[in-house]
């Protein structure tokens, strides 16, 4: 990564992490900057979640170890990441329409995890998301082996968890990331 692309996502993060902190109240700066520069393989995932269109933002930490948690904090699931099946094998799988990709294999590709359903819930807590779209979500393997995918979102005041068809994909409906740094 070159240092300007360095610098000018570093400013973006620390713009975002001092805008929302009631997002990591237990945070501070310094002790992220000092992750992030310690962790250049960490940068290239919070780069792509940027590119993407995640917005990501710390929403836990530090942990035991010192780690923060990054997450996409974009009000709706993030435009570069929408449209996906949910992993390679679903993609293979079709026969005709096939989407662009998966929301596993980016995500993998990208260096970070989609969000647990618990995770989920957890960014819910810092504000609205999702209000308009969905996010696969990762899934248990017994779900999984059935055919099927999770995905949350929030309506009504109140966030929902659904199912779908591995191999389902809609223009709304994308992932959210996170990484640990």
């Amino acid at each position: 990564m070159k240092a300007e692309q360095r610098d000018e996502l570093l400013r973006t993060l620390q713009q975002r992490f001092d805008k929302h902190m009631k997002r990591h109240a237990k945070a501070d700066w310094a002790g992220v900057l000092a992750r992030l520069q310690a962790s250049p393989d960490k940068l290239k995932a919070l780069v792509e979640m940027e590119r993407t269109g995640g917005e990501p933002d710390v929403i836990g930490g530090p942990d035991d170890q010192g780690a923060y948690l990054f997450c996409d904090c974009a009000a709706e699931s993030p435009s570069g990441r929408r449209s996906l099946c949910f992993d390679g094998e679903a993609l293979a799988a079709r026969k005709e329409n096939k989407p662009a990709g998966s929301a596993a294999d980016m995500a993998s590709a990208m260096g970070v995890s989609l969000l647990t359903e618990a995770q989920y819930r957890h960014l819910q807590a810092f504000g609205e998301f999702d209000l308009k779209t969905s996010s696969w979500v990762a899934t248990p393997p017994e779900i999984r082996k059935l055919g099927g995918a999770l995905f949350c979102d929030r309506r009504y005041g109140q966030v929902f968890v659904y199912h779908n068809g591995v191999q389902s994909y809609y223009a709304a409906r994308g992932f959210r990331g996170w990484v640990s740094v």
